[in-house]
């Protein structure tokens, strides 16, 4: 288990840079975000002009994330409060960074692979999870867990939390399309794309 998790988690930096890289091509820098104080994250860097900084994914053990904050940063209260083990790895997936969202495109189509932005968008995330699974629960359907949303509304992508592939599903139904076998087999078949407000 320990091989895969590290293989994941350095799957998933890898894309991360490879998405920082794409921008510096495509557009001369890194993606940019407006500043705003109340939401701020490891992830910042510099300047882009007088309301926007740069911003790169780090990963959660890393010197610019607070101790406290990485001690923090787990799933078990999501399993005590659903009463499950979540798979390992959307545990893995979910806290190996810090990023932005990151665009990407599939032989399936164009996606953005959800992250966290800091502590507190962490927490969010955790929120939306539970209330994700309850849903199934409810509807009596088998437990995933999203991680990526679509360009096509109400579709997302996400992972089966019994056996760990890569499922696509509309919100609310079952899985219709399994796309790939895990989900790092599924991060190393995709390449880093852009949004049309990232090309003006």
């Amino acid at each position: 288990m320990t091989s895969t998790n590290k293989t994941l988690t350095q799957t998933l930096l890898n894309f991360s840079n490879d998405y920082g890289q794409y921008h510096i091509e495509q557009f001369g820098h890194l993606p940019t975000v407006e500043r705003d104080e109340e939401w701020l994250s490891p992830c910042e860097l510099d300047l882009h002009d007088t309301t926007h900084h740069y911003w790169q994914g780090v990963a959660m053990k890393n010197e610019q994330v607070p101790k406290d904050t990485e001690e923090m940063l787990s799933f078990a209260n999501v399993e005590s409060a659903l009463n499950i083990e979540l798979h390992p790895d959307i545990k893995i997936y979910f806290t190996t960074m810090f990023s932005g969202d990151i665009e990407a495109k599939c032989d399936e189509g164009e996606l953005s692979l959800l992250f966290a932005w800091n502590k507190e968008d962490f927490e969010r995330l955790q929120e939306n999870i539970i209330g994700h699974i309850l849903m199934k629960q409810r509807l009596k359907q088998e437990e995933t867990i999203f991680f990526a949303v679509t360009n096509e509304e109400d579709m997302i992508i996400s992972l089966d939390n019994n056996t760990g592939e890569v499922w696509v599903e509309r919100v609310g139904c079952k899985p219709h399309k399994k796309i790939s076998d895990s989900l790092v087999e599924f991060i190393r078949q995709l390449t880093p794309s852009s949004t049309v407000s990232e090309k003006e």
